[in-house]
């Protein structure tokens, strides 16, 4: 007996350590607890800053603009300061027709100024005969040598010359205006035109300068914009989002603005379009965009450095609560048309179909089927199966 009891010892010790080396081992995994904890619903999507009231100015008058001499960021008073110099515009080059017949209108003018001249010196002439006749007539009467009826034709005469004097001397003046009007297009061909006065454009309100639209001088027609102003004290926030997101958001809303380089904003829902646009994806995809307009709420030192037309990311608060029971989720899975999780439960994992209700990105609320303090699986492979021996490693 005693020479088979060491052997019987050694072989029962090697089964044993068999045994144990191809027994399963618990599989090591990553746990976390249900907590209770607060628990917000945000929906997030990229944004814009913008002013509220942007102004452009544009040209009154169609003319020659002056260089602006204003530049984006600088400061402007309303209706004092100069925001540009428009002037009258050079006329139009004339080709070698347009010449020729302006050389001809302008000689017509002139022969039109003597053929004026000449019948008004003829008017005179006329006149002063009718003058003559007249006075002598005159004296021929008081001496009884001529009749009334003499002297009444005469006296007709002489005011009548007198009417054509006038009627002369007009249609010369009207003749010589016409000769400097004629002569004016051949002179401004030659010169580019007068210089000529400025009509001014001042600022229709305070503000700063966003961008010079016109800065370099050119003619301009009237409407040209010339450049925008507005007040980076006065911004809001801007985002588009899909139209399924926005049914979920009330005016008034909580959120917040981040990622522009500063800190986070404080901002409040103030405006949601009733109207969809279609906008086509990165991806060619489709969609129906609603614009939601925000107010910030942080005060304006917060975000001074905040301009016109930055991105942003806008995080709208949908939905939030103080005190709800919370489960990772990273832990849910899907158990046919339930949610589920492994609870750790005496070194095993068991599968627990649970009641979900809200959550975002990181956690879930919990309706029915766990307990506070209770340990879940967070990622579990697909190795892991119903009563798998696990062993516990705590999330950092």
């Amino acid at each position: 007996m005693r020479r088979f009891f060491f052997p019987g010892l050694i072989t029962l010790a090697l089964v044993a350590a068999l045994v144990w080396a191809f027994a399963p081992r618990p599989q090591e995994v990553e746990v976390a607890k249900v907590a209770r904890q607060a628990l917000a619903v945000t929906l997030e999507e990229e944004g814009e800053a913008r002013i509220r009231e942007v102004f452009t100015v544009s040209a009154p008058i169609t003319g020659k603009l002056e260089r602006i001499a204003l530049h984006p960021g600088d400061t402007v008073r309303a209706d004092e300061t100069l925001v540009a110099r428009i002037g009258p515009a050079a006329p139009a080059l004339l080709d070698a027709r347009a010449r020729a017949v302006a050389e001809a209108a302008l000689a017509a003018a002139e022969a039109a100024v003597d053929l004026a001249r000449a019948q008004h010196m003829q008017a005179e002439a006329e006149r002063d005969f009718a003058v003559t006749e007249a006075a002598r007539t005159q004296k021929l009467t008081t001496r009884g040598a001529a009749s009334q009826q003499a002297l009444d034709t005469a006296e007709l005469a002489r005011n009548s010359a007198e009417a054509a004097v006038r009627s002369a001397a007009a249609s010369l003046a009207v003749r010589e205006r016409e000769r400097d009007s004629a002569a004016a297009v051949l002179a401004m061909d030659a010169d580019g035109g007068p210089p000529g006065c400025c009509r001014a454009v001042v600022t229709p309100v305070s503000g700063r300068v966003l961008r010079v639209l016109s800065e370099s001088e050119q003619v301009v027609a009237a409407g040209t914009p010339l450049l925008e102003i507005g007040d980076p004290a006065d911004l809001e926030i801007t985002a588009r989002l899909l139209s399924r997101d926005a049914v979920d958001i009330v005016p008034g809303a909580q959120a917040e603005i981040a990622g522009w380089g500063g800190p986070v904003l404080a901002a409040r829902v103030m405006r949601i379009d009733p109207a969809a646009e279609t906008r086509v994806s990165a991806l060619g995809i489709e969609e129906q965009r609603v614009e939601v307009i925000l107010t910030l709420v942080s005060p304006a030192t917060a975000y001074r450095a905040l301009g016109h037309g930055f991105r942003v990311i806008v995080r709208i608060t949908l939905w939030q609560a103080p005190d709800v029971l919370t489960v990772p989720v990273a832990a849910l899975f899907r158990d046919g048309p339930d949610w589920a999780v492994f609870v750790v439960k005496d070194g095993r994992a068991v599968v627990r179909r649970i009641g979900l209700g809200r959550r975002n990105a990181e956690f879930a609320q919990v309706l029915e089927g766990l307990g506070e303090g209770e340990q879940v699986v967070l990622h579990p492979a697909d190795t892991l199966t119903e009563t798998s021996r696990v062993s516990a490693i705590p999330t950092q």
